[in-house]
């Protein structure tokens, strides 16, 4: 195929042809092949678009399992931080007739009143409403003991 170029002056009424394959700028009247970002000779490999969508369902499913992992482990942090500032208030506002030693086992107990206490006496050893035993940590944190430890402990 050849490109016809006609020029708009009387004077200039010549056509100039130049073949398919040679890349002419007329705005700047030069051949600028070599500036182009892509290829401009036959043999120049083609463009093609790159299909993203198999790339982007499978980041944007990494992405959200990774979110919803991260939710979910902050959700549970959460849940058992609010656990543990529950029985840490209920232990706090109960009556004590004794310091509490760092690093020691107490047990948590409600009256019929209504009423909490924290005693020494494990509740094996009494017939007192237990709610809990409870270990006394360096940082005097309460840390809810199990059933499972409380047992291999006696």
């Amino acid at each position: 195929m050849i490109i016809t170029l006609q020029s708009n002056t009387p004077e200039m009424s010549k056509e100039k042809k130049r073949p398919d394959n040679v890349v002419y700028n007329e705005k700047e009247q030069t051949y600028d092949a070599g500036l182009k970002p892509y290829g401009t000779n036959v043999g120049a490999p083609s463009i093609t678009t790159v299909d993203t969508s198999s790339w982007k369902n499978r980041s944007i499913n990494k992405i959200n399992h990774q979110v919803q992992t991260k939710f979910l482990e902050l959700k549970a942090e959460y849940e058992n931080m609010m656990k543990q500032f529950e029985y840490n208030e209920l232990i706090h506002s109960s009556k004590l007739n004794f310091e509490p030693i760092i690093g020691q086992t107490y047990h948590l107990y409600q009256r019929d009143s209504g009423d909490h206490f924290l005693s020494i006496i494990a509740p094996h050893e009494c017939r007192f409403n237990a709610k809990g035993s409870y270990y006394l940590n360096a940082d005097t944190i309460w840390e809810k003991i199990e059933k499972k430890e409380e047992i291999q402990e006696n």
